[in-house]
């Protein structure tokens, strides 16, 4: 049996690693050992209940106000003792956060080979985004096998040097987790979610989390949402408001008790996706967000000057508006009042993935391996 070991810390990592992770204990060919940091603790656990994953490692790392530096140092200690106990043949790192590239740095320490599931996204700024860019490249570098989404990240790769037979198209595993999640009978447990009129109003929803958007940025974005649903009568804001102490000052500020502007906790995976398929229109500064949203028609305005993904701007599901305050109003609006330019970015053919990205890495795993003959199919 080949041992392969995955290693992640936050809930976008593990929505994504989730169906590779089933996949592979679904294979007799393999013996999977899951290793969790919880670098995010409470957010991780949700989805680890969802898909029920139990880790047989957990470093438990997350700490109040915790730095990068805590972060790096915590997780590379913690993974020196568990890859000497256990020696798998390979490590799965996800990504682009602060456990994917200690995990690939740990695991090239200790002379494992390492694959890179969602490999070769690149926005070319090391510090937007901040630290993921650098994550990414920095992960690229040490990794022996990348799993890249799309045919553009695979392009990326080659330009960087790396050979093409160490890199798989295979579509990205996020919608291979939607495809489990979102569902048309799904019941809100929330009151107020479960109470809205999604079929009437049109409903905009909301996230900001980025460091490099904290302070003016968000409050420009704050204010342009107040100006819409002041506007609009029919229009209500749903907004999961992040943890961080410095968004939600700002959000308390600018919308705090208006009328149809709804600030609620961060939500689970689960109950997050299914409000994602029934919002009008969504807002947001995440990586996963613009992967996910496009397969669901849902048209997405992006409060960044740059994005490592690109193939969603290029189908047209994706519009980088940034966070000026008047271009982030004028842009949500033609989408409220535009019904053309609304579905022609609703129906734009989703370019990330059929739902099948999770067989593929295990395929091709299986292939680098020598465990099988037959021929990888890459995601077209």
């Amino acid at each position: 049996m080949l041992k392969v070991m995955t290693i992640f810390g936050t809930r976008p990592e593990a929505i994504k690693m989730a169906p590779v992770i089933l996949e592979l204990k679904r294979r007799p060919e393999f013996e999977t050992v899951v290793t969790v940091t919880a670098q995010h603790r409470e957010m991780l656990d949700q989805v680890l209940r969802l898909f029920d994953i139990k880790p047989d490692f957990d470093l438990n790392i997350m700490s109040p106000e915790q730095t990068l530096f805590d972060i790096t140092t915590k997780a590379l200690l913690g993974l020196e003792g568990v890859l000497s106990t256990v020696k798998p043949d390979i490590v799965l790192v996800h990504g682009d956060t602060t456990t994917t590239f200690v995990g690939a740095l740990a695991s090239f320490y200790n002379q494992i080979t390492v694959g890179h599931v969602e490999a070769g996204l690149r926005t070319r700024n090391k510090y937007s985004p901040f630290p993921e860019e650098m994550n990414r490249r920095l992960t690229g570098s040490i990794a022996d096998l990348n799993f890249a989404p799309t045919p553009t990240s695979r392009d990326n790769l080659l330009r960087e040097g790396v050979e093409p037979a160490k890199i798989f198209v295979t579509g990205n595993t996020v919608i291979d987790a939607l495809h489990r999640t979102v569902r048309n009978d799904f019941v809100f447990d929330d009151e107020l979610l479960s109470s809205i009129d999604y079929d009437r109003k049109k409903i905009i929803l909301v996230t900001t989390h980025r460091r490099e958007n904290l302070g003016e940025p968000m409050r420009h974005v704050y204010e342009a949402l107040k100006q819409l649903v002041e506007e609009f009568a029919d229009v209500e804001i749903i907004f999961p408001v992040h943890k961080n102490p410095k968004v939600r000052e700002i959000v308390d500020a600018v919308l705090g008790g208006l009328d149809r502007v709804h600030l609620i906790d961060p939500l689970d995976y689960e109950p997050f996706a299914n409000l994602m398929g029934r919002a009008t229109i969504i807002l947001t500064d995440s990586g996963g967000v613009q992967e996910e949203a496009p397969a669901l028609g849902k048209p997405v305005m992006v409060l960044r000057d740059t994005t490592e993904r690109p193939e969603a701007v290029s189908a047209g599901t994706v519009k980088l508006i940034g966070t000026d305050r008047s271009r982030v109003y004028e842009e949500t609006r033609r989408l409220l009042v535009d019904r053309k330019e609304y579905a022609r970015m609703a129906e734009a053919i989703n370019p990330y993935g059929d739902g099948r990205a999770a067989q593929r890495i295990v395929r091709a795993l299986l292939r680098h391996y020598r465990l099988t003959d037959a021929p990888f199919e890459e995601f077209v």
